[in-house]
């Protein structure tokens, strides 16, 4: 019998939250946004539930391949662009568009020989400070691109630094938009500026011609705790499940786990349940880390192990040996545990669990 650890990949789910991107920006079409394995779900599980979208973004060119082999004729957009010029030619068989951030990339195209004429988006730095061309050098970048013969159209993209949360008093975007409109004014192009964030928290601003979906079609919120999976209604595309594999008596003074890091206070029932480190759990979840076992709430105890770690049966007297846990996603009879609370509850998001999950865990699509 295999370790009974393993996780699931909800299509309706999927389905569901790219729905719900739709409903935040009707006006405009919806990259769903598939890099990093699609948020560690894998390409090939979140296809069959996000094939609605119009168009698929990411980073790999691997990775656009595989969308390719699944029979993807639609458009894919790599949202870093090229890494070095031959990455053209393959951009010029699968017909891929490709972001342009700066002067290389653009040298690189004027060198490709190409039969086809490209498709980009041309990226403005509007304050992320990461990729993009600075405000002032925009239209150069734009007026080189738009003379190529090896570029058809031109799209304008930004990304906000702040859309997910309140910044100095502000709503978060106000100055990066304003950037942006500046910038773009007057220029041709087709325009994608919104993030998840953006799109549920600012698309009568942000949502023109393109939403870039990301986190928001896994059931993730970006902006918790201010606000929650429910507020937004959507729904965990992903549930990591295990059982527990033994179950031990504790009395007063007795610790559990590596450090003893926990000391039970009285009488108490724990169980050990086949999820660690290795597995994707965060190891510095701490003590409290909110977990289910047959559907009901309640808390980790001590250390994450690499293979293992443990939780408060206390209160569940009739759960026990082979009794299913729900690390996070959706449990026995209605139950659901959302990947925040428990990224929350580790310092983290729950971008960074979805995508921890690790190779040795069984991903099955359902």
């Amino acid at each position: 019998m295999p370790r009974p650890i393993e996780a699931l990949v909800h299509a309706e789910a999927l389905a569901h939250n790219l729905g719900r991107a739709r409903a935040q920006a009707p006006n405009a079409r919806v990259w769903a946004v598939v890099k990093a394995n699609a948020y560690g779900h894998g390409i090939e599980n979140a296809y069959p539930g996000l094939r609605a979208a119009d168009g698929f973004a990411l980073l790999d060119l691997a990775e656009a391949q595989r969308l390719r082999a699944l029979d993807w004729r639609g458009p894919i957009l790599l949202l870093e662009g090229v890494f070095e010029p031959r990455d053209l030619e393959l951009c010029s068989r699968l017909k891929l568009w490709h972001a342009v951030h700066c002067e290389q990339q653009i040298d690189w195209l004027a060198m490709h020989k190409t039969h086809e004429p490209h498709r980009v988006f041309l990226k403005l730095n509007s304050g992320m400070n990461r990729l993009g061309f600075m405000p002032a050098a925009f239209r150069a970048a734009y007026a080189r691109l738009d003379a190529l013969p090896q570029v058809d159209e031109i799209g304008l993209m930004t990304h906000f630094s702040d859309a997910d949360a309140l910044r100095f008093g502000a709503d978060g975007i106000a100055q990066q938009l304003a950037a942006y409109e500046a910038a773009t004014e007057g220029l041709a192009g087709e325009r994608t500026l919104a993030n998840s964030a953006a799109t549920l928290r600012h698309p009568a601003r942000t949502a023109n011609d393109w939403v870039r979906a990301g986190i928001m079609c896994y059931g993730g919120v970006p902006d918790f705790p201010e606000h929650d999976a429910a507020h937004w209604d959507l729904r965990p595309a992903m549930t990591l499940r295990s059982r527990l594999i033994g179950v031990q008596q504790l009395q007063p003074g007795d610790s559990v786990g590596y450090g003893s890091a926990f000391t039970a206070e009285a009488a108490m029932r724990i169980g050990v349940v086949a999820c660690g480190y290795a597995d994707g759990y965060p190891r510095h979840a701490p003590t409290g880390t909110p977990i289910l076992v047959d559907g009901q709430r309640t808390r980790t105890l001590g250390r994450v192990s690499m293979d293992m770690l443990a939780v408060d049966l206390s209160a569940l007297p009739a759960s026990g040996f082979g009794s299913e846990v729900t690390l996070w996603g959706e449990g026995p009879r209605g139950s659901r545990l959302p990947i925040d609370e428990v990224a929350h509850a580790a310092g983290t998001i729950g971008y960074e669990l979805m995508c921890a999950v690790a190779p040795r865990v069984p991903v099955h699509s359902v």
